[in-house]
């Protein structure tokens, strides 16, 4: 019951200066300041923290404007899909006329060849 409770709820939040959880803080910090250093992911946050800084409406008209195109994005391909007329035909019927086209098209080329056949035999025993 009580792990339950435990992957239900989750373990309480540690706090940073606790000295039960300091230690590993520490070394997740280092571990994520490390992967920053290698990726160059901290050079290029100061970039544009540096750009914010300086150009403070352009860089919200940047941010705004890709939220706003998402969210119009978003919008049209909910209003496409929604108007989109789809067949309410099960998949089994379609599997079905597809097979039978496959099957039928063959079956009538060779039956009326067939046919054609057996006729030019009748009239060359006839003659």
């Amino acid at each position: 019951m009580r792990s339950f409770k435990k992957m239900l709820f989750g373990e309480k939040m540690p706090d940073k200066d606790d000295p039960k959880y300091k230690e590993r803080y520490m070394k997740e910090v280092n571990a994520g300041m490390k992967f920053a250093r290698l990726t160059r992911l901290d050079k290029f946050a100061a970039r544009v923290q540096n750009y914010a800084n300086l150009h403070t409406k352009a860089f919200l008209v940047i941010v705004f404007g890709f939220v706003l195109f998402c969210f119009s994005m978003n919008i049209y391909r909910l209003i496409w899909v929604s108007s989109y007329n789809c067949s309410h035909e099960r998949a089994i019927d379609r599997q079905e006329n597809v097979l039978r086209k496959r099957h039928n098209r063959p079956r009538d080329i060779a039956v009326s060849a067939q046919k054609k056949v057996s006729k030019e035999i009748n009239q060359y025993d006839n003659e």
